[in-house]
């Protein structure tokens, strides 16, 4: 079983791989993934993809939209750990060139990552990202 202290140790190489991300390579950020059908993800561009293949390529998508990215801050809402599961909750916080502007603009996410032990490691099987990171009115979840 992969030990509860370990887990801060996976923390920089995730963060590490989604600046990757920003910079249009996915490569890095798939390798933490778990490869198994009940990994999920949920990003900005798109509905939730479920298991490993509609995964990988929501990850490839996901970094098309992006170049030349910089991060710039990460700030840890919460975190909790256990033998079988650990989760982080972040706003994430970078620069980059998305979808194709000429120009890098900032960009912040309410981030969701859940970890499990896999072969000896902690890999992502779930990612739920958003750019909610303030408050907002009740009327912003009707859809018209």
């Amino acid at each position: 079983m992969v030990a509860v202290d370990y887990f801060d140790e996976v923390i920089e190489p995730y963060h590490l791989a989604l600046g990757e991300i920003i910079k249009g390579n996915p490569e890095g950020y798939k390798k933490l993934c778990s490869h198994r059908e009940d990994v999920t993800l949920a990003n900005p561009f798109g509905p939730p993809a479920l298991g490993w293949d509609e995964v990988a390529r929501t990850l490839e998508r996901a970094a098309s939209h992006y170049t030349d990215g910089q991060l710039t801050d990460f700030e840890n809402a919460s975190k909790y750990v256990s033998a079988e599961l650990a989760y982080l909750v972040e706003m994430e916080r970078f620069e980059a060139k998305v979808g194709g502007a000429e120009d890098p603009a900032p960009v912040a996410l309410r981030v969701t990552s859940i970890f499990r032990p896999e072969d000896g490691t902690w890999k992502v099987v779930h990612r739920h990202a958003d750019p909610i990171t303030t408050a907002q009115p009740a009327e912003s979840v009707i859809q018209e």
